[in-house]
């Protein structure tokens, strides 16, 4: 077993520089894992530095100053989380807990609507089925209420949490960005002077990344704002929450776009019942994530490469079940630094000493 062993470590890293990618990774993937929690704004700070440098870095092309340019940058991320956090979160927690009061008329609509279902269709389904349903469908309601109330307790348990992150991540991503230079300057000094392998790697993973978050930034929102407006003028209940709700969804492909469908049918049906109504909104929703999946994604992710599914959806559980929202929205990235990883330790077999750059 030491000799398979033995035999597979000299294949695959007997180029030092495969050694050295190896272990800034290990040290990387293990440190965030180890403290990530403890600098968890620095992080968030680190991130969202990192999405706005296209900005500072098309305003410098443009021959504006790198200060002047962050600035601007900044001063646009402060103004866009002011709007968020005054205009939209409010109003969607108002609807929130709006939703939460009518949580048992909802059940109780459900209900009757179920009821019903033994009259109009008694060879398929029986009264004894639905009241099984009903029961479990109780259940299910009462462990969210449940899960509701504990969530408002750590809510306010949170609350000098939240303000540590209005206050510091802002701090940081302008210092981050303001003093780009110096701080990578000073963190490569850490790194050894042979990591060519390293380099190449990050130069291959590090448009598509950057690309990757700024478009799925866009696709929040343009998705979030289109649904919304739909909802609106349908006239939907809760159609602000909602909207968050869709928007929120192309994080997680495939998966969020169906989970998200239920709570909207669920409601245009309790509002509505099953009429013209609520037919058009179904009709109306699905046009916009057949768009999103068939025009709007290809326009933002053109660059991207093409994972299988099954290896995106393993990135998003895998990342998303040990970073939560980071892992997730970063997953896809993340699964593309695999693959780019994986192809240079092949490319570093048959070349036992790359040149460093």
């Amino acid at each position: 077993m030491t000799k398979l062993f033995v035999r597979w470590f000299r294949r695959n890293f007997s180029n030092p520089q495969a050694v050295i990618l190896a272990v800034i990774l290990l040290f990387i993937f293990l440190g965030i894992w180890l403290v990530g929690p403890i600098v968890m704004p620095l992080l968030v700070a680190i991130v969202i530095a990192y999405i706005l440098e296209w900005g500072v870095s098309a305003l410098e092309r443009a021959n504006f100053p790198r200060l002047p340019s962050v600035i601007l940058v900044f001063l646009g991320f402060c103004t866009i989380s002011l709007t968020i956090v005054i205009g939209i979160i409010p109003l969607a927690g108002k609807q929130l807990e709006t939703l939460f009061s009518d949580l048992p008329s909802m059940a109780a609509e459900i209900k009757a609507m179920l009821m019903t279902l033994p009259e109009k269709y008694p060879e398929f389904i029986t009264r004894e089925r639905i009241e099984n349903t009903i029961q479990q469908l109780g259940g299910g309601f009462g462990s969210i209420g449940n899960d509701l109330v504990s969530f408002s307790l750590e809510s306010f348990k949170n609350i000098v949490t939240v303000m540590i992150y209005m206050i510091l991540v802002p701090l940081l991503v302008f210092f981050l960005m303001k003093d780009k230079k110096l701080i990578l300057a000073w963190a490569l000094r850490w790194l050894p002077s042979e990591r060519g392998l390293a380099n190449r790697v990050w130069a291959e993973v590090d448009d598509q990344i950057g690309a990757y978050a700024r478009g799925k930034v866009f696709e929040i929102f343009i998705v979030g704002t289109v649904s919304y407006v739909t909802f609106m003028i349908f006239d939907l209940n809760y159609a602000l929450l909602l909207g968050v709700l869709v928007g929120f969804s192309v994080l997680i492909p495939y998966i969020g776009a169906t989970l998200v469908t239920i709570p909207v049918a669920l409601v245009a049906l309790i509002q509505w019942g099953p009429n013209e109504t609520f037919a058009y909104l179904l009709v109306a929703y699905f046009v916009i994530q057949i768009l999103d999946g068939n025009v709007l994604v290809p326009l933002l992710f053109s660059e991207a490469n093409n994972l299988h599914p099954v290896a995106i959806i393993a990135a998003i559980l895998f990342f998303g079940g040990i970073w939560g929202f980071w892992g997730v929205f970063f997953a896809i990235p993340l699964a593309t630094l695999v693959v780019a990883v994986i192809e240079a330790l092949d490319e570093a077999k048959s070349d036992p000493e790359p040149s460093a750059t």
